[in-house]
């Protein structure tokens, strides 16, 4: 048995070695390469953003991002699933962390304006979705920590909207075109960047509600160190 599972994995190998040296090889024989870079700056205008990487995201591989957001959502999903809690908010987190409480002050306004920044600033310089939501739930975890109320974190609408809010709207937009009778997530002309605005707040606040739900759903070692005279 064991010789059976040796070969078979040997000829699996084998079998794929084959076939990517038969796509490098066709590469090698196919005529001169697309110039990316140079193909992307000619159809920058028409992506409706000004920045490339953005516009690679949400126009020109948008299909990408899309399952890169459903991914995302089943993780969060699954998270908030496996937790052992029945509420992602703890009410018995609570802090007399005059320092934490100071910081959440000043720095939690802080951090939602420059989520802002970063979703508005995405279209023209680097920033934009990812960055913006990261930033949101860097905020929702400095809160969390200060023991602050986070009433959308509890099972319910709030919670499951904010979750699958995004991938929505994006794959609505993506229907949508289709069935107007375009490609799937081929925005109409002169649509291009208010779609993309709407497809990216909407993203920013789905990315953060699913690395928050991640790191409050995420277990939590509660065991204590053992008192002086245990291991006596």
């Amino acid at each position: 048995m064991r010789a059976l599972s040796v070969v078979t994995m040997t000829a699996v190998c084998l079998a794929f070695a084959g076939l990517l040296g038969l796509a490098v090889w066709h590469i090698a024989g196919s005529p001169a390469p697309v110039n990316l870079p140079g193909l992307l700056a000619e159809n920058l205008d028409a992506s409706g953003v000004e920045h490339p990487i953005t516009a690679v995201l949400l126009n020109f591989r948008s299909y990408d991002t899309l399952l890169e957001i459903g991914v995302l959502v089943i993780a969060g999903i699954a998270g908030i699933s496996m937790a052992k809690t029945t509420s992602l908010e703890d009410p018995d987190l609570r802090t007399s962390d005059s320092l934490l409480y100071a910081l959440q002050r000043w720095f939690v306004p802080l951090m939602l304006v420059l989520a802002g920044y970063l979703l508005w600033a995405g279209s023209d310089r680097p920033g934009g979705a990812f960055q913006a939501g990261a930033v949101l739930a860097a905020s929702g975890v400095m809160m969390r920590l200060g023991g602050i109320p986070m009433d959308f974190l509890r099972p319910g609408v709030l919670l499951r909207l904010g979750l699958a809010l995004g991938f929505t709207v994006f794959l609505l937009v993506a229907v949508a075109s289709a069935l107007a009778g375009e490609a799937f997530l081929a925005y109409p002309a002169g649509f291009a960047k208010p779609l993309i605005l709407v497809i990216e707040t909407v993203l920013t606040f789905s990315i953060a509600m699913v690395l928050l739900a991640l790191f409050v759903s995420a277990p939590v070692n509660r065991a204590q160190e053992p008192e002086e005279g245990e291991h006596e």
